[in-house]
């Protein structure tokens, strides 16, 4: 009796493969005719009994329901879903295949990776068209196709242009704590025909192409960590949902990591400026400057801060420093001008309460003189800005009031007809 339950099992064990085989063979033949529907629908009616498959036909099935979802992608039947499911499904194979054998994990690859091309060039039409928010959930899916983490960078970046912070924040956080920091190196050369630079992609082709005689001035150039912006667009994001403690902690944790990482104080600056907290901001900001003392946006910010707490004196320290490192800024020689000709409104409003005693006349002569030592300051700043930018606005029509003021009749014409040509 014993003996003929065993053969009947055996039996029916066998039955139950060429089953399994049959239905996957239909399965792959609906996919092979570019019939999706019934290739799933096949494949569903497998799902209930897949722990009981053999090993062979558990990774075919893996594999099957891994191209049917991709496909169904390609067709556009909801494609995000579908290739969410895709990529679960060949995931599961790849795992499963490590500890029985590769038969199927090289074509699933490669399957992984086209669908991961056409999610990025749909994304890239999507944020053309300035769906953002879609061509973000696309990006994010080509990361988890292919593992590329430059992907979900971008599409952190595009969920925070559709204004979907919730949805940014997990993704910025999984990019921080992988230590991501998207640096790469550029091969550079110059075409010697029209003079542009090129990236030649690669150290072999760049010295390749030199030798052919029509590049030169071959270069590596290594650009930027993005994980200053990265920890910084968490602190903004959790700033904004009113988590200050999380956004502080965030740059805490990242300047512990990168001490000497000197964007990461800008980063933290720039939240204090957010949470209205320019004490905090200008300490910050002075120990960036000890950091990088050649930098000249670091003393530019200080002098504004300085200038919108009222402290003139250090604001203009601050600009004609950021001014010897970098004499071609316009901003730094606008808001000097600007900063120099604030100190008029104490004066003017002094010279408005004078009566008309002998003492007062007195008293309005030397307030006068002293406005009119202000405005000879900030002249040289302004016309040195026009030399960098002859077509600035705000400087000639400030240039031509200030030499009203000061009767300085032929400098006040020449600067009336030039804003009237440069607001025609």
């Amino acid at each position: 009796m014993k003996k003929r339950i065993l053969l009947a099992s055996a039996v029916l064990f066998t039955t139950f493969s060429m089953a399994q085989k049959k239905e996957l063979r239909t399965a792959e033949d609906a996919l092979e005719d570019g019939n999706v529907a019934e290739a799933k629908s096949t494949l569903d009616a497998l799902a209930g009994g897949v722990d009981g498959f053999d090993d062979k036909y558990k990774a075919e099935y893996y594999f099957l329901m891994g191209k049917t979802y991709a496909d169904m992608g390609k067709k556009g039947m909801d494609p995000i879903d579908s290739y969410t499911q895709s990529a679960e499904y060949f995931n599961t194979l790849i795992e499963f295949e490590k500890g029985y054998k590769d038969k199927y994990t090289e074509e699933a690859q490669e399957i992984m990776a086209n669908n991961s091309n056409e999610l990025v060039q749909a994304a890239v039409k999507d944020n053309e068209n300035q769906k953002f928010e879609e061509g973000a959930d696309k990006l994010y899916l080509a990361y988890k196709l292919s593992g590329n983490e430059d992907y979900l960078y971008y599409a952190a970046s595009g969920a925070v242009n559709a204004g979907k912070y919730e949805k940014a924040l997990p993704w910025y956080i999984e990019l921080k704590d992988s230590g991501y920091t998207g640096v790469t190196t550029n091969y550079l050369a110059d075409n010697k025909e029209t003079g542009e630079t090129e990236n030649m992609g690669s150290k072999q082709q760049m010295e390749l192409m030199v030798k052919t005689g029509q590049y030169e001035n071959p270069r590596e150039e290594v650009t930027e960590s993005r994980y200053p912006e990265i920890v910084k667009n968490i602190a903004l994001i959790y700033s904004q949902q009113g988590e200050t403690e999380k956004a502080i902690a965030a740059i805490r944790e990242a300047q512990a990591e990168n001490p000497e990482d000197v964007n990461l104080l800008l980063t933290e600056a720039n939240l204090y400026i957010q949470l209205d907290q320019k004490d905090k901001f200008k300490e910050t900001m002075e120990r960036a400057v000890a950091m990088d003392p050649n930098n000249p946006v670091l003393f530019y910010n200080l002098g504004v801060i300085s200038a919108e707490q009222g402290n003139s004196e250090d604001a203009i320290k601050y600009y004609q420093r950021s001014l010897e490192l970098d004499p071609k800024s316009e901003n730094t020689y606008l808001n000097m001008a600007s900063t120099i000709l604030n100190q008029e409104r104490d004066l003017v409003e002094e010279m408005n309460g004078l009566g008309n005693t002998a003492a007062d006349n007195k008293r309005y002569d030397e307030l006068k003189k002293e406005r009119e030592d202000l405005y000879r300051e900030a002249v040289p700043y302004l016309e040195k800005l026009l030399e960098v930018n002859p077509n600035n606005i705000d400087a000639t029509r400030t240039l031509m009031n200030i030499y009203g003021n000061l009767g300085d009749t032929e400098n006040y014409k020449a600067m009336k007809e030039k804003l009237a040509s440069l607001e025609q």
